[in-house]
């Protein structure tokens, strides 16, 4: 495997061989009369090495193969809230729900976050949810996380609506109790076996998202290898004569669907939170901004502008964000005596002096001395939602090494 930090050589060798214009944009301005004087040429050789090239890409980001999203894959709003505020669009844009709470602990301890729905069409339980007050069965299929991937958390978030009379209840009439639980056996005649996980009590005069710990039960099912027999929600008025019991709060498809409704982007959500052992966590970043610092007329080492636009690549079905990043890289000289600016280590500064009266030593490299991570949302090979943190992605300094 190509280590990360010589990804972005791949870029520029894989783009030059290829030659072709509508490629052009990932390489730097003084490059692309070498790109167009190559079109024609190794057009097989030059398909092969994309090959190659796609597959060490798909390897490094933890993919087996390129992902192909059915047209009924949904990105939740969460997924895409969660991915703005982490990366620091957010702050940016002012583009995010105002009410989102950004999961801090749970973030701090993960460099992967999965979304997954609900299986619909595996939970008719026969005798369970015919009834209005017995729980409703949730099965979610986790299969899809990797083996290496140690899961630290999970919560199950459910959407609730405003009921519209709300005003005329007393405010004890007004409350409404969630509970979800772990179903520990497969049902039988109409009954589910379960542990109860989290419990609230909320009002029904407001539409929010509330958001339920299932960890325990998710880590029973991941890491523990325990069958996996779903969840349970059960909703209650503290008032059992009203006739609104349960129905603000969105569990299962409506038959009358309001218009404009997109059930899609309403229907319960099981997160989880997990690490691969592979950097670091995601932690809250401040954008910043991707302009390389001010021309420099010398041929000095120093960071240059690369743009990766992952549509150029064909990937902009399955990356969600973002559509492309500033990479950098390093080029420049490295010329005796080596001045303080160049950020060189004592060893670079030596060989550099001996290359100065014996050539036969190579000077002193020009390389990147700090990298830092992106963050990308996609789908992966399975139409699930991941937000991941890559490491080494993004070249910050350049130094002679």
């Amino acid at each position: 495997m190509i280590p990360h930090n010589r990804m972005l050589m791949v870029i520029l060798l894989c783009q030059v061989l290829l030659g072709e214009s509508s490629h052009a944009s990932l390489i730097p301005e003084e490059g692309k009369k070498k790109v167009s004087e190559l079109q024609g040429r190794r057009s097989g050789q030059s398909h092969e090495l994309l090959r190659d090239f796609e597959a060490t890409l798909l390897q490094m980001f933890g993919l087996q193969r390129r992902p192909r999203p059915s047209h009924s894959a949904v990105v939740p709003h969460y997924m895409l809230d969660l991915y703005r505020l982490q990366s620091g669009e957010a702050e940016e844009a002012g583009a995010h729900d105002a009410n989102f709470e950004y999961p801090e602990r749970s973030a701090s301890r993960a460099n992967t976050v999965r979304g997954f729905h609900h299986e619909e069409h595996l939970e008719r339980v026969e005798g369970v949810q015919e009834e209005p007050d017995s729980p409703l069965q949730f099965l979610f299929n986790l299969s899809s996380i990797p083996e290496d991937e140690v899961l630290s958390s999970a919560e199950l978030r459910l959407y609730r609506q405003q009921i519209e009379d709300a005003g005329l209840y007393r405010d004890h009439e007004g409350l409404h109790r969630i509970n979800v639980y772990e179903v520990l056996k497969p049902p039988r005649k109409g009954q589910l076996i379960t542990r109860l996980l989290d419990t609230r009590l909320v009002r029904h005069n407001i539409s929010r998202w509330e958001s339920f710990d299932v960890s325990p039960a998710v880590l029973r099912w991941t890491q523990d290898r325990l069958p996996n027999h779903g969840l349970a929600v059960e909703v209650l008025h503290l008032n059992h004569t009203t006739s609104q019991q349960g129905r603000h709060v969105r569990v299962s498809r409506s038959l009358h669907q309001v218009p404009g409704e997109d059930w899609a982007q309403l229907r319960p959500l099981l997160v989880t939170f997990g690490h691969d052992g592979k950097g670091h966590p995601l932690t809250r970043r401040v954008k910043r901004g991707t302009k390389p610092r001010g021309r420099k007329r010398n041929r000095n080492c120093r960071r240059h502008a690369l743009y990766v636009d992952f549509s150029d690549v064909g990937w902009n079905d399955w990356i969600v964000a973002p559509p492309g990043y500033q990479a950098f890289y390093c080029h420049g000289d490295c010329p005796f005596p080596l001045a303080d600016h160049l950020n060189s280590t004592n060893h670079a500064i030596v060989q550099t002096l001996v290359n100065s009266v014996n050539t036969n030593i190579p000077k002193a490299c020009c390389v990147p001395t700090e990298l830092s991570a992106i963050s990308m949302l996609y789908l992966d090979e399975h139409d699930k939602v991941v937000l991941k943190n890559y490491q080494e992605m993004v070249v910050e300094g350049c130094g002679c090494r």
